[in-house]
């Protein structure tokens, strides 16, 4: 399939339509992500009682404490990965608002150029047909 196959089967009037849509969200997630959010000690989810209750205090202390860590750890990663992901689709959304733009102002320039050739067409078709009529 070509690619000019594929760009005639967008609809850009809804595309050119939700850009502005797409951006604004695209925005809003960012801000929304990027904040420094301080994380909020909430309470760590219990163990099993069974698994905990087998276990002397001290070791019972020291399984949740290192189950907190990895917890921790893996909050921060997937945090970071939540800004990575916002920033690359903050950053796909302000250069597909710019893609729309740069494709509307071509179609409009086709437009004008379409209009052009007629022009020209008719006039260059009345130069030829002016001989053959007087």
């Amino acid at each position: 399939m070509s690619w000019l196959t594929v760009l005639k089967l967008v609809p850009w009037t809804d595309v050119i339509k939700n850009a502005p849509a797409v951006a604004d969200g695209a925005k809003k997630l960012w801000k929304s992500v990027g904040k420094n959010e301080a994380a909020e000690a909430g309470e760590a989810p219990a163990s099993p009682a069974s698994a905990l209750s087998n276990l002397p205090e001290s070791q019972a202390i020291a399984l949740l404490e290192r189950q907190i860590g990895s917890l921790e750890i893996t909050v921060d990663e997937l945090h970071q990965q939540m800004r990575e992901s916002s920033e690359l689709i903050k950053a796909l959304a302000d250069q597909n608002t710019q893609l729309i733009k740069r494709v509307e102002v071509n179609r409009r320039r086709i437009w004008v150029l379409a209009g052009l050739v007629l022009i020209l067409g008719l006039t260059g078709a009345l130069a030829m047909a002016r001989p053959l009529i007087g």
